[in-house]
């Protein structure tokens, strides 16, 4: 045991003990996690963070006043107790616990403090379920005692430790931005703070530190690192909550490829030191482009196949009038060949249809390849050379199956060629291939769940059209540096009298302008997103009058940020891991609740604490708030 836990209450942690303490004398501390009385043995399994140990209590080293206090425990009494370590007997092992081989002899007991009945188990069987979930949110502290629970706990403790050294040994500085800050667009609400010394202005608490960075970047600090929380007032979901943690850095005198370095490395270090698995590296690299082109998605699941196949010229050529009536439209055929897929039932073919529903496209198309030829929906098309072509393209071979989409897509079907933006009442056709591609790997068993796939995504769109509002929005945020190759027509498209209206602000769009912003992906899931900065104020001002801010404007909101820029900023780049996801992805959690130590609901309520609740008008009042009657609301 090690010294370092010892206390006046313990010689060391519960978990901890093993073969090699076997004769040892011991005193230990934590909570009953169950009780067993066998008439004249009493066994007590007593639990802390590093685990359970079986507890012994017969006549022959325990006293009997202790034995009678060992059958009145219950669950979760907290107890002290003393004896000595000794191997369990050959058939009592349990092999399922670290400390399974050896058990303490127990020769006193002290009660420290009895629990009242349970409103939520701590302990129970493996065929047993977990109470509700807002029951045990409600009881938080109680079901933070699970050993599933603190497993997830210590393992987010061990990456985020992980990535401090790497950071450290890599000359990154820690450097804490502030929690109050100023209101700015990154794309979700904020949380805004009354000022009380202030009356009618706000802080706002920061979605994240990316001014403070760069503006760290203009001190000459080179390189910082900060595990920060971040906060977004938005709708929730599994893998949401409203407060977050960031793995959060910025380096300067960079280019994409140093970013590169310095993440993936950071990340094959934490999989060591998690894991134990050793990650290749560098990591893959794929454009936006050539992630939806092949995938679908800019967040690959890069474990299996299925790519998708553009089959668009030559099935317009048949007298299928789904596929001719495409003819000089900018419409696209794509599809994803499963192989071995020609074994699917039915039913199984027949559930494809909702499967491209929930990805927005109307419905899908399939044929089958089997030794006596073609079977489906579209099998008619396939006659003369317009088989054999698609043979080639597609790659089909007897007993695979191949599902198509038809539609408008994102990109075009040479790497780098860009189709003009869809019409605003369709939905593009990726997201539905992205799901068909999905669902059949599970479907097929293609998923290699002890794999780890990671890849980074390059050249992001540098701006996203809200159709709600009908105008342009930053794809990644307003600081994303452009693509070299592009900066020269951004700046002629925002050049003269170009004032961010709708029409100048759809044909900026439909440009396709590139952005240096770049995302990490894993098995599937976005971890990290980045980009290289803009350090120049002239190009920044460009950047901002795309997006539709003034001059004035762009002074009010980001003033300092410009001014700082005038005093020699250097060329910066950055990243931030969620490490929420990382750890939930580490541990196999089903959601970020399960690796997050008070999380809130998927109502941004916390429910352990009663939080948010209404405030007394005196304090509104201390900050210069008044409440609106109910008939105004």
């Amino acid at each position: 045991m090690t010294d370092v836990l010892r206390t006046s209450f313990r010689t060391g942690l519960v978990g901890s003990l093993r073969t090699e303490d076997a004769g040892t004398r011991a005193i230990l501390v934590g909570w009953v996690h169950r009780r067993r009385d066998l008439g004249g043995l009493v066994f007590l399994d007593l639990r802390d963070r590093a685990g359970l140990l079986q507890v012994s209590f017969d006549p022959e080293a325990a006293p009997a006043e202790a034995i009678r206090e060992a059958r009145g425990l219950g669950p979760e009494d907290v107890v002290q107790v003393e004896g000595t370590v000794e191997l369990r007997p050959r058939g009592k092992i349990n092999a399922d616990l670290p400390t399974g081989e050896v058990e303490l002899r127990a020769e006193s007991l002290r009660v420290l403090q009895r629990a009242d009945p349970l409103p939520i188990p701590v302990y129970r069987t493996p065929d047993e379920e977990l109470p509700m979930e807002d029951l045990r949110l409600r009881y938080r502290y109680l079901d933070l005692r699970r050993p599933e629970i603190q497993r997830n706990l210590m393992l987010r403790h061990t990456a985020a430790r992980s990535a401090r050294s790497f950071l450290d040994a890599n000359g990154f500085v820690e450097v804490e931005t502030p929690m109050l800050t100023r209101r700015t667009p990154e794309g979700a609400r904020d949380y805004l703070v009354p000022s009380r010394v202030h009356p009618g202005e706000f802080f706002a608490l920061p979605q994240s530190p990316q001014i403070y960075k760069q503006l760290l970047m203009v001190s000459g600090y080179d390189r910082y690192y900060q595990i920060v929380r971040c906060l977004r007032d938005e709708d929730l979901r599994a893998d949401r909550q409203p407060e977050f943690t960031q793995i959060d850095a910025e380096l300067s005198f960079v280019d994409e490829e140093d970013v590169f370095r310095i993440g993936e490395g950071m990340v094959a270090q934490l999989w060591r030191d998690v894991l134990e698995v050793d990650l290749p590296v560098p990591f893959p690299r794929l454009t936006y482009d050539q992630a939806l082109r092949s995938y679908g998605t800019d967040k690959p699941d890069l474990r299996y196949g299925l790519e998708i196949v553009d089959v668009t010229e030559t099935l317009q050529r048949s007298d299928f009038r789904i596929f001719s009536g495409t003819l000089g439209s900018d419409q696209r055929i794509r599809g994803v060949r499963v192989p071995g897929g020609a074994q699917l039932s039915r039913r199984e073919i027949d559930e494809l249809q909702l499967v491209a529903k929930r990805g927005g496209a109307p419905g899908t198309l399939w044929v089958k390849k089997t030794e006596s030829g073609w079977s489906g929906p579209f099998a008619k098309a396939l006659g003369g050379d317009v088989a054999s072509s698609f043979e080639a393209e597609s790659g089909t071979v007897a007993g695979d199956l191949f599902v198509a989409v038809v539609g408008y897509f994102r990109t075009g079907s040479e790497p780098g060629e860009q189709i003009p933006p869809w019409p605003e009442s369709e939905t593009p056709r990726e997201a539905a291939l992205d799901e068909l591609r999905r669902h059949l790997a599970d479907r097929m068993g293609l998923v290699r769940a002890d794999e780890h796939a990671w890849a980074w995504v390059t050249e992001f769109p540098m701006f996203d059209w809200d159709p709600d509002n009908g105008r342009l929005v930053a794809s990644h945020h307003m600081f994303t540096a452009p693509h070299q190759a592009d900066i020269e027509m951004l700046k002629e498209l925002t050049d003269g009298d170009f004032r961010g209206s709708r029409d100048a602000a759809w044909r900026l769009y439909s440009t396709g302008l590139r952005s240096r912003a770049y995302d990490a992906v894993y098995n599937g899931n976005e971890l990290a997103s980045g980009s290289v900065r803009i350090h120049d104020q002239d190009l920044q001002r460009i950047v901002f009058r795309s997006l539709g801010l003034s001059e004035e404007e762009a002074r009010e909101k980001f003033g300092f940020l410009l001014e700082a820029f005038r005093f020699g900023a250097p060329p910066h780049a950055g990243f931030a891991f969620g490490l929420d996801r990382l750890a939930m992805l580490l541990a196999g959690a089903a959601s970020l609740r399960d690796v997050i130590a008070f999380p809130k609901t998927t109502a941004a309520r916390a429910l352990f604490e009663g939080a948010p609740a209404p405030v007394d008008d005196a304090d509104l009042r201390e900050v210069h708030i008044r409440k609106r009657d109910d008939e105004t609301n």
